[in-house]
Formats: C-alpha cells, sequence, structure tokens
C-alpha cells in the first residue's frame, strides 16, 4: 500500500496591484474584518478585488469601502451586497495613530492585501502618500536598468 499524499493548503490571498505602482507605502496594519460566512466563503474561492478599495476612520471605528467579493455561487436569496461597507478591527492605539495621519492630510489608508490567517481573514492596510508623476517615471526607470542588469548577468552565466 502506498501512502496518500496531503494535499497542500491553498493559499488565497487576494491583493492591491495598483498600490506599489501609484503610492509610496508607510506603515503597516494588520487588521480583522467582518464579514459574512458567504464572503469568507468567496474569498476562499478567490472572488474578490480590493484593487479600488479605501479605508476610513468614523467614530473611532476603521471602515473599508468599495472592496468588491463576489456573491457566493452556491448561496441562497439570503446572499450579501458585493460592494458594501465592511468594519475593519484595530487596536486603539493604532486606529488613533492612523486617525492623527489622515487627519494631517496628505495620507490615505489603503489596504495592501487580504488573505486567511488560520480560519480568519486579515487584511493588510497600510499609511500611504500619493506619487507625483516624475516619481512613477523615475520607478520604470529603475526597473527597465535592474531588468537589463540581470539580463546581462544570466548571459554571462549560460
Amino acid at each position: 500500500m502506498t501512502a496518500q499524499k496531503k494535499e497542500a493548503p491553498r493559499q488565497t490571498e487576494v491583493r492591491n496591484s495598483k498600490v506599489f505602482r501609484d503610492f509610496e507605502v508607510g506603515e503597516r496594519f494588520e487588521a480583522g474584518i467582518q464579514l459574512y460566512g458567504t464572503e469568507v466563503k468567496s474569498i476562499r474561492t478567490g472572488r474578490a478585488q480590493i484593487s479600488d478599495a479605501f479605508c476610513r476612520v468614523e467614530k473611532s471605528e476603521v471602515w473599508m469601502y468599495s472592496a468588491h467579493i463576489e456573491p457566493y455561487a452556491f448561496g441562497n436569496i439570503l446572499n450579501h451586497d458585493s460592494k458594501r461597507v465592511r468594519k475593519l478591527f484595530l487596536h486603539r492605539s493604532d486606529i488613533r495613530k492612523i486617525a492623527l495621519a489622515l487627519n494631517a492630510g496628505g495620507k490615505a489608508l489603503i489596504p495592501l492585501r487580504m488573505y486567511f490567517k488560520g480560519a480568519l481573514v486579515k487584511v493588510e492596510v497600510a499609511l500611504c502618500s500619493g506619487k507625483k508623476l516624475f516619481d512613477k517615471r523615475e520607478d520604470l526607470k529603475k526597473k527597465v536598468q535592474m531588468r537589463e542588469v540581470n539580463r546581462a548577468l544570466r548571459s554571462r552565466r549560460g
């Protein structure tokens, strides 16, 4: 008899790809998120998108707006609304720190990724400041230069 191989656990992670292109990412925080059961099932199947999402602090609570989680395919008539506002759970001291940074101006609280930590869904949010057009151009130049260097190193090895 042969031993059956256990399947590796699937790592479901939803990333915000626009953040690193459009923003300078500052301090990061890990937050819990308030979800319905069908939302968790949709995230587990990879049916979520946070590329347009942002967060606000209202009455010492953090809320995430514009995160799209598709309705669960096998759900019933009581399925969740795909673009509803969702509450994030953070420590009070972190919320105070975020609120001070947002009130000072020039910063935005943006989700970077949504992932599973055990059975819980966590959201990594960061305080970000917007990039100017010339900053974006400099980043593109650096990427091109690094690509050329890596290409040259590979050709020398081969």
